[in-house]
């Protein structure tokens, strides 16, 4: 398989001047370069608005705490062998509060160190990667720690960054060097 990238990062002219400046933010937050996802991304101009505000939605604006959305995210990554979800999110959850040794164990649903409330959104997570669909005792579950809002939010979390692994792996959009 050849690893380039089947769209190459855009400029200015590809991206237009809205969203090269988004780019532009984007990679002095992180403290880097533009991200190449965005500058990928960005290419469908409207689109990669709409998609930037839905995300944000959820992550950082969501109704889960920070560290609770990193983790799911790193596990969706894991579990879908997305090493560019995995480099960027392993720093924000690091940044978020997410210790070292639980970021080395979001590939882990049944990791010793994880609380009741984690393990449920972790295995939740597992479960809608793999059979897009929860069994009625994990529903129940993450019922129990989720309210309607939060669950529901969940579940879109979990597809929103299976969708964009998805994305991002067919387009072989690179890591940025750091």
């Amino acid at each position: 398989m050849d690893p380039s990238p089947r769209i190459a990062p855009g400029g200015l002219r590809e991206l237009g001047v809205v969203n090269h400046l988004i780019c532009a933010l984007a990679g002095r937050v992180i403290g880097g370069q533009r991200p190449n996802v965005f500058t990928t991304l960005g290419r469908r101009r409207g689109l990669f608005r709409a998609w930037l505000m839905y995300s944000a939605t959820m992550m950082p604006g969501g109704k889960l705490p920070r560290t609770e959305t990193e983790m799911v995210i790193l596990h969706v990554a894991a579990l879908r062998g997305c090493e560019y979800e995995q480099g960027h999110h392993r720093r924000l959850g690091r940044r978020v509060g997410l210790t070292q040794e639980q970021v080395d164990h979001t590939d882990d649903a049944g990791w010793s160190g994880w609380s009741s409330r984690q393990r449920t959104l972790l295995t939740a997570a597992g479960e809608l990667v793999r059979d897009k669909d929860l069994s009625d005792s994990t529903w129940a579950a993450v019922r129990e720690q989720l309210d309607e809002p939060a669950a529901i939010e969940l579940l879109m979390l979990v597809g929103q960054y299976d969708s964009l692994a998805t994305t991002l792996m067919t387009l072989r959009v690179q890591p940025e060097e750091h």
